[in-house]
Order: structure tokens, then C-alpha cells, then sequence
């Protein structure tokens, strides 16, 4: 047997070196995350690698799993602690080594094993960990996978069947980048900045860029797991900030910002605009859609609603579906549609066939980005922005809010929002239109202008993006508005970042 995991342990005890210790709160709605050696201990990976074997039992699936983990200073020795539960619950195991997730993900398909268990914390700072797993490829799991294995661990109902096996992958990062550089090159070399915040991509996003023909400045690109510039993350505006001052300073075409597994991607345009990533999904839906007529995307809601608006997606047939955030939920929309691309606002796109495989690959996606670059060389990326129709957007704002309440004070905002469209309240000195609560609130007025509030699935924070493409000012109505809002519940603190 194993034993319970508790959900606290003081730190350089007997008890914490003897037993497992799990916060209930690190099972999110489709991954895991805790900040290690506070709120979980190896001990508690090796028992979620128990529950991720008996899950895999429960479902019927080969017990074959691929492992792989990024580039932290903590994240090899918590694979070993996985692979130890995985191996115990009777899990014959794949480690491919240090690895981007989509590697992994890859994996899956090269080497035909059903599942797989990524150990990274994405972007998460420092201290933190987490694994992002799947039994059913492409597919990672959704929120009834991971309320069942929060079951398992947190109640000790283990498979400890034992016969499990352990082979390490050789070289199989060769393998992941030869596939990506099986294809047409480049026509012309496209001069990039690669971006990588020091994290796992650098290994491998500028080698990949470079073999398919771009002009490759490095930025960040050595490992380093203290990050001691900033976060790798595409949605940080200090890793934004510095993509942007190095393609101004080298005259770079388009800056490429890879998180910390290398799932997502952030962009710069050649004039040193930074780019959210719904408005450059919109982009890449105009040159997909015109490719591939009458297209289906996804996209998440915090993006813009130019994906429904835009007189070029119009015109080309294309159809976009509006779902929750969160990779496994448009990763599993995508496939449910048949969409041949899912976008989020954080930088996950999921390319379906002929382009991916339907995960999330930051490396694919900057591939996109840079064929798009090649099939309008009369157009620099700044001028394929300023295509678009003007919006003015916020960047993802994260008020803190504790784990074990943050649904609860959504929950709140959104009753707040329906209180207020029934009694014909304004927002912003507008009338609300429509609210969308697929995920959270989003609440929409009759110039379409909207504010988003949703949960975090990943950090103690709440979700807040707003849109207009009436004004700024308009966007800084609202923005106030949804604060106000906010500000009823005394449990909301400060933000990461704001307007």
C-alpha cells in the first residue's frame, strides 16, 4: 500500500521526508500545478504518478506513457518521483528526457505509446511544477480526468500492481526536430529574432528556425533555469519589451517569443509593435482561410471578436466557434469541430492536419507565422497588422485571488452582470448586448466594446481582458467598469500588470 497524501506537511521534518504531501487545490481544470516543496513534496509526485497508472488501468489504456520534463533546477528529480508511482501502478515508461511539451505530445505519435506525462510548470515562475498529461492523443485532460484522478490520489484508491518498466529514449530530440524540418524551406531568409526567456526552447526553436531557412538572432536563447531576465512568457510585457528593443535594434522582420515549455508563441512586428495573439491568430486566419476556403477555427474568450467581424474571414467562408479557455478545452473543441486551426489569446495554437497534428507547438506556430511572411513578400508583418480593422485591446491582467475561492467570487461577478442587464443598468455608459458565460462572464455593449472576467485555471489569480473597437477610451470605460465590478469583493487583490 501507499500511503494517504496529506494536504500539508511542515518542511525539514520526519513526517515530510515519510509522507506524501498533496494540496487538493494543485488539480486544476486541466493540468496540475503547485509550488514545489510547499505544496507538494516528492513523495506526492511519485503518488500522482500511482493515480495517473491506476487512471490509466480504470480507462482501459495501454500502459505505456511517454515522460519528459523541462528546464528547472527541481524538474528532473520530480520526474523521477512520477516515474516511481508511474512504474509502481504496473506503467511501462518512455522518457524522451529534457523536452518542450509539444515534444512530448509528439512522442505520443512517434513512438504509437497513448499517453503521456509532461513535468512542467508552462510559464509559472520559479517554485512552481506541475504535469500536463493525456491517455488519449492529441487530447490532454479535461476537467472529469482530472476530477477523477484528484480522487485517486487524494484518497490513497491506488493500483499497486506493480511490473512496471523504465526506457530512457535516446536522442530523441532528432527526431522531434527532423520532423519539423521535413518540409519546403523558406524562399527567402526571413531575418527573425528568437526569443526564448531562457527557458526549454532555446535548445531547440532558433536550431529548428535556422534549418528551415530564417536569418536567426538569438535572444535569451541559453539555458538558464534562474530566468534571470524575466519569465518565459509570451504574455509578459518585460519579455514582450525586450523582443521588441532587439528586432529594433537589428532591423529583424518579426520577433519570436517562446514560453517556458514551448508550447506557445508571442509576436513583434518589424516596427517593434508588440502583437497580442488573438489579432495575430486573426492574421494567420486570413492567410489559412484563403488557402483552405470556408475554414472552420476556434478560438477563446478572451480573443477579439474581429475572428467574427473581420470583412476578409467573411469573405473567405470562414467560420469561428467562441469556447473556454484553456488548452485541453480548444484543443478537444478543435478536434470535436474539425476546426483546421484553435486560437487562444495566451499564444496555444492547435494546428490540425495538413499544418499539425492538433496540439499546441509554439515551434509550428512560428513556422505559420513565417510562411505567412513568405506568401506576402510585397507586405511586412506591421502591414499585415495594420490590415486588420482597428481595435484597441488590453493585454491578459491577473488580479490575485486565492484557489479555494476564486470560482466562487466569478460566480458573484457573473450574477452581478445578469442583475445588471436585467434591470437595464449601463456598463461603461452603454447597454449591455449579450453576455457570453461560457467561461466566466463576458459582457458585450452595443458598440463591441466587452470585458472579460474569468478564473484562472493555472495561478491563484482571476482572468480580466477587455476589448473596443469604438476608441481607447472606450476600452479604458470598461476596463474601469469590470474593476469596479471586481472591487465589490474585498478578496480580489492587486494586478500583475494593468492598462
Amino acid at each position: 500500500m501507499f500511503p494517504k497524501p496529506q494536504a500539508s506537511l511542515k518542511p525539514n521534518t520526519y513526517a515530510y521526508e515519510s509522507q506524501p504531501m498533496v494540496k487538493p487545490t494543485g488539480f486544476r481544470e486541466y493540468d496540475a500545478r503547485w509550488l514545489f516543496e510547499k505544496e507538494i513534496n516528492l513523495m506526492g509526485m511519485q503518488a500522482l504518478g500511482l493515480g495517473i497508472g491506476t487512471l490509466m488501468h480504470e480507462r482501459g489504456v495501454r500502459p505505456d506513457i511517454v515522460v519528459g520534463h523541462d528546464f528547472r533546477g527541481y524538474s528532473a528529480s520530480i520526474k523521477m518521483a512520477v516515474i516511481n508511482g508511474l512504474m509502481a501502478a504496473g506503467i511501462n515508461v518512455h522518457d524522451i528526457g529534457l523536452a518542450l511539451s509539444p515534444m512530448a505530445y509528439f512522442a505520443q505519435f512517434a513512438l504509437d505509446v497513448p499517453a503521456v506525462a509532461m513535468i512542467t510548470a508552462s510559464h509559472n515562475d520559479n517554485g512552481w511544477t506541475g504535469v500536463k498529461m493525456g491517455i488519449d492523443r492529441p487530447l490532454t485532460f479535461g476537467p472529469e480526468e482530472m476530477g477523477r484522478l484528484k480522487d485517486i490520489v487524494l484518497e490513497a484508491k491506488f493500483d499497486v500492481r506493480g511490473g512496471g518498466s523504465y526506457k530512457y529514449v535516446e536522442g530523441f530530440a532528432e527526431v522531434y526536430i527532423k520532423d519539423l524540418t521535413s518540409r519546403a524551406k523558406l524562399k527567402r531568409p526571413i531575418k527573425v529574432v528568437a526569443a526564448c526567456g531562457n527557458g526549454t526552447a532555446g535548445a531547440f526553436a532558433p536550431r529548428i528556425l535556422e534549418m528551415l531557412g530564417a536569418e536567426v538572432i538569438p535572444l535569451d536563447a541559453e539555458l538558464d533555469h534562474t530566468f534571470p531576465r524575466y519569465n518565459p512568457n509570451p504574455e509578459d510585457m518585460k519579455m514582450l519589451h525586450a523582443l521588441r528593443d532587439k528586432v529594433l535594434e537589428t532591423g529583424a522582420e518579426v520577433g519570436l517569443g517562446f514560453d517556458g515549455d514551448g508550447d506557445r508563441c508571442g509576436v513583434v512586428d518589424n516596427e517593434g509593435e508588440e502583437i497580442f495573439a488573438d489579432k495575430v491568430g486573426v492574421m494567420l486566419a486570413r492567410d489559412i482561410s484563403a488557402l483552405y476556403p470556408n475554414s472552420q477555427f476556434v478560438v477563446d474568450v478572451k480573443s477579439t471578436g474581429l475572428f467574427n467581424t473581420d470583412p476578409v474571414l467573411k469573405a473567405n467562408g470562414a467560420k469561428t466557434d467562441y469556447f473556454k479557455t484553456g488548452h485541453s478545452y480548444i484543443k478537444r473543441r478543435v478536434t470535436e469541430l474539425g476546426a483546421i486551426v484553435g486560437f487562444e489569446k495566451s499564444g496555444h495554437y492547435f494546428f490540425n492536419p495538413p499544418i499539425g497534428r492538433g496540439y499546441d507547438d509554439g515551434v509550428v506556430s512560428a513556422l505559420a507565422i513565417l510562411d505567412m511572411l513568405d506568401r506576402n513578400p510585397d507586405k511586412t508583418m506591421a502591414d499585415l497588422r495594420r490590415d486588420l480593422p482597428k481595435t484597441w485591446g488590453s493585454p491578459t491582467m491577473s488580479p490575485h485571488c486565492d484557489d479555494e475561492i476564486k470560482y466562487g467570487i466569478v460566480d458573484k461577478v457573473v450574477a452581478r452582470f445578469k442583475d445588471m442587464q436585467a434591470k437595464g443598468e449601463t456598463v461603461a455608459g452603454s447597454k449591455i448586448t449579450d453576455l457570453i458565460t461560457v467561461n466566466g462572464v463576458r459582457v458585450v455593449t452595443e458598440d463591441g466594446t466587452w470585458g472579460l472576467v474569468r478564473a484562472s485555471s493555472n495561478k491563484p489569480e482571476l482572468v480580466v481582458v477587455v476589448e473596443s473597437p469604438a476608441s481607447e477610451e472606450r476600452l479604458h470605460a470598461m476596463f474601469k467598469a469590470v474593476d469596479t465590478v471586481l472591487r465589490e469583493n474585498p478578496e480580489v487583490g492587486e494586478y500583475n500588470q494593468t492598462l
